[in-house]
């Protein structure tokens, strides 16, 4: 840079010792160029590269010679500055000149026609030199790529000089640190990038390649692409960089591995030349089953776009700056004639490369002796249809027109604005700071003949609009440029883009959209595992785990289903978890339920024989009193069992712990009642003995009051301090939801059971102590066996309990409460009511009291007081036997 500043300043150095100081080098002499008060540069890459010189340093080297004439932007530039001259209203009385460069796609020769802009050729450059005219151009339009732009930008930036580029499109241009003087009429590839990220993901292209050019343009809008298509959930297979100076190995290399991949779709961010040359091959290579995807700066070339052409990008797909019109120009460009060109070196190349002709001027002997034919000068370019006469594809011209339309603008603003308004930035005369146009510049603003606005942003930017260009073969066999959809940066988020698909032709002519994926997509209910090694777009599809889902294609994560939801079973969806609880409709509840009714039933059976034979011995003898409760607490067993089938809720699992807890406690306190009666009856024995008394009826119902009080008082506090409830166990099954009692306090149930236990413990040791005393009237053994089933039952329910799943929890429980309760009801009853029903003859006063004698006279030792007291207590209600005794 500091070298450029010292080349710039050498106009202003003085004499020194004598010698005046001149310029090196060959003067530069622009293209096209005419006079004017105001006099604005351009640069254009009229030719696509130099041709090769020697460069030993042997020798003077060759002038540079550049090849390959190409581009109109120069023709559009001179009919935009004409007709700003001819319009009354836009700088009146100022007449525009121009220069105009050619930088044949070199960034050194383009570095040169910028420094000749800025200073004015003088060949004695002496201090005493006064300016006649400004030295230099007050804006460049320049360039066609964006290598050369920058190099531009960054000459022209620290004067203060804007430069207006009509296609160079790298985001790094954007940066007004680097180039604050840099203006665009085509919009960033900072949104193209984007926007070619968008499309590739609307037609579900994870798997594609990717070609640059190998220089700031291809380099920066492939980073952008990449970074952009990595959000989108792209991958890239490859991405190599591409010149059109690449050895021949090296493009061999870059061609083999398009032909050793395996995605479909490459993404050319490739200059018009480089693209060029990178087909020569791949026509060769016969490449035809690849869908490309282009950048704007070849998608609509139409040198690019031939029959051979189409054999490789047929269906191609892009996004290109919208199509324009600008009236008059195709009337302009036609204008052109051989007498009008004299001296003009780039129009005499022109005509004789359009009209394959030589003018008299340039014609040699030896093109003579070769046959080459001389122009006749009446070729008329009405009959030609090449890219010069065709304006139906105008878009980078368009950006040209645009680009001298604004700086006149701004020129404009600058000349007729006042001090008052903008301080000192207006200016009064040709002579002015390059800086006055810069900031008109910046606030430029206004519509094209045809409506299109145009203004800058912040960074010197204009909008973001593409069209979505589809390469489509007509009826005639000739590629056509269909628009089939729109990007719009400027609109709503997610109405940016819009495309009709139906338009769109794939490569070979087919309607069926190209598939270029790694891994086919994972479908609902499984997600994505990735390949070791491989990019993210490379995957396994793994199904979802139990109690897990996924809804959507190609997930990278199965979503766990909530507490109360499970997967179904395609894993797709997640539904209410069954949930499991003893119901009546099944057949394990209706059979409990009807074993519990049938319970009940011999129960009230039982009740009802003891009722109809209450008078008769055996009855009387086993203190009818306590048996009638004792029948009653075990009707309450059993219907107590039917309160743990069905739904749980708060009310049924509090009246199922606590019933269960009282009725036990009153079944067992009668069993305990009758254990203590019989046990304390023969071991009275001696006589005047007191014991019986506190043993009596009201001690009975006392005792068992009592020991019934205390639970309930337990069963009280249990639902006072933490109640049983209704609860939900997750944790036993994992697709199930048991419906269960939560029993709240755990030590008020522990206290029940445990009350329940020392009672049930204590009347089978007493019962035990009393099974050896006499048969017929003893209900000891009886005792002894049912309380030592009862005790089997609730010992053997335990481990059970805890171990059984689920409902069967609630089935153990109620079998518990039923073999407990039909314990005690065979146990003691059955025998009573076998010799009341089948054995009457045994249930008299004299069986037991014969039997009762013939036992006392084979026991000598056994007092005789017992027997009183042993018929005492066993027939103490009844009238008739107590007549007698007293007639006794």
């Amino acid at each position: 840079m500091l070298f450029c500043v010292a080349v710039l300043l050498m106009p202003f150095s003085i004499k020194a010792e004598g010698h005046n100081c001149n310029m090196q080098g060959a003067e530069l002499v622009p293209q096209l160029s005419k006079d004017g008060d105001i006099i604005i540069g351009a640069i254009f890459s009229l030719h696509r590269k130099t041709g090769n010189r020697d460069l030993s340093y042997k020798s003077k080297p060759e002038p540079l010679q550049c090849e390959r004439f190409g581009q109109t932007f120069a023709q559009t530039t001179i009919y935009a500055i004409e007709e700003i001259n001819n319009n009354t209203e836009l700088l009146p009385n100022i007449s525009i000149g121009y220069k105009i460069y050619d930088s044949c796609a070199s960034v050194p020769v383009s570095m040169r026609a910028v420094m000749t802009l800025m200073n004015e050729k003088q060949n004695e450059l002496s201090y005493n030199d006064s300016c006649k005219k400004p030295f230099f151009v007050p804006a460049i339009i320049a360039e066609s790529g964006s290598s050369p732009t920058m190099a531009i930008a960054k000459t022209a930036g620290p004067f203060q000089i804007p430069v207006v580029s009509h296609f160079a499109t790298c985001a790094c241009l954007s940066n007004r640190h680097e180039f604050p003087t840099f203006f665009r009429t085509i919009p960033s590839d900072f949104y193209q990038s984007r926007a070619l990220a968008q499309l590739v993901k609307h037609f579900g292209w994870t798997w594609v390649g990717a070609i640059r050019s190998d220089n700031d343009y291809g380099n920066s809008g492939m980073a952008t692409f990449v970074q952009a298509a990595q959000q989108e959930g792209i991958c890239i297979e490859y991405s190599e960089p591409f010149f059109r100076t690449y050895t021949k190995e090296n493009i061999l290399r870059i061609i083999n591995i398009i032909k050793m991949s395996t995605s479909k779709v490459i993404v050319a961010f490739l200059a018009q030349s480089d693209m060029s040359v990178l087909l020569q091959d791949l026509i060769k290579e016969n490449l035809t089953d690849i869908q490309w995807v282009g950048s704007e700066a070849w998608v609509t070339d139409t040198n690019i776009a031939t029959k051979e052409n189409c054999r490789i990008l047929g269906g191609a797909l892009g996004f290109a700056i919208r199509k324009s019109w600008i009236p008059g120009l195709k009337e302009f460009l036609l204008k052109i004639h051989p007498s009008a060109i004299t001296g003009n070196a780039l129009l005499k190349e022109f005509w004789e490369t359009t009209f394959s002709c030589y003018l008299n001027d340039n014609i040699t002997a030896d093109m003579k002796s070769a046959g080459m034919r001389a122009c006749s000068g009446t070729e008329n370019l009405n009959g030609i249809n090449n890219l010069y006469t065709d304006v139906t594809e105008l878009r980078i011209s368009n950006n040209v027109y645009k680009a001298v339309n604004a700086i006149a603008h701004a020129l404009h603003n600058m000349f007729t604005c006042t001090t008052r308004e903008n301080h000192e930035s207006c200016a009064k005369s040709v002579f002015f700071e390059p800086w006055k146009l810069l900031h008109f510049m910046k606030m430029v603003k206004f519509r094209t003949k045809y409506g299109e606005e145009v203004y800058f942003d912040e960074n010197g930017d204009p909008a973001a609009i593409y069209e979505l260009i589809n390469w489509q073969l007509n009826a005639k066999g000739e590629n056509e440029f269909v628009t089939v959809g729109y990007y719009d940066a400027t609109a709503i988020s997610g109405q940016n883009f819009l495309i009709n698909n139906t338009k769109i032709i794939w490569i070979g002519g087919k309607r069926e959209l190209h598939k270029s994926i790694c891994s086919e997509s994972c479908i609902f209910g499984t997600r994505r595992a990735m390949r070791k090694g491989k990019p993210v777009c490379c995957f396994d599809c793994i199904p979802c785990a139990e109690g897990e889902m996924s809804n959507a294609t190609d997930s990278s994560d199965c979503i766990k289903c909530p507490m109360e939801y499970w997967s179904n079973a395609k894993k797709d969806k997640c539904i209410f978890k069954e949930t499991e609880h003893l119901s009546f409709e099944e057949i394990l509840g209706i059979l409990l339920t009807a074993v519990s009714l049938m319970g009940v039933c011999i129960t009230l059976v039982t009740a009802f024989i003891f009722f109809l034979y209450k008078h008769t011995p055996i009855v009387k003898a086993n203190n009818s009193e306590l048996s009638f409760l004792l029948l009653f607490s075990l009707t309450l067993c059993f219907l107590c069992s039917v309160t743990f089938i069905g739904r749980p809720s708060d009310w049924s699992c509090m009246l199922r712990h606590t019933a269960f807890g009282i009725t036990f406690v009153l079944c067992i306190s009668c069993v305990l009642g009758k254990t203590i009666v019989v046990l304390m009856a023969f071991r009275a024995t001696q006589p005047g003995s007191s014991v019986m008394k506190w043993f009596g009826a009201s001690q009975q119902r006392l005792c068992v009051f009592v020991i019934t009080s205390l639970q309930s008082l337990i069963c009280f506090l249990w639902l006072l301090i933490a109640p049983p409830s209704a609860d939900r166990n997750f944790s036993y099954y994992r697709d199930k939801i048991i419906l269960e009692c939560n029993v709240g306090s755990q030590t008020a149930f522990y206290a029940v059971l445990g009350y329940i236990g020392l009672l049930s413990s204590l009347c089978f040791i007493l019962a035990f102590k009393a099974r050896t005393l006499p048969d017929n009237f003893n209900e000891a053994k009886f005792i002894t066996f049912s309380m030592l089933i009862f005790c089997a039952v609730w010992i053997t329910f335990i481990p059970v309990y805890i171990s059984s799943p689920g409902k069967y929890i609630v089935v153990v429980e109620i079998f518990a409460i039923l073999a407990s309760s039909f314990g005690l009801l065979f146990c003691i009853f059955t025998p009573k009511c076998y010799i009341i029903l089948f054995k009457p003859h045994r249930n008299t006063k004299k069986k037991p009291t014969r039997s009762w004698g013939e036992h006392v006279n084979s026991t000598p030792h056994v007092n005789f007081y017992i027997y009183i007291l042993y018929i005492k207590n066993y027939y103490k209600n009844d009238d008739t036997f107590t007549q007698g005794k007293k007639q006794d």
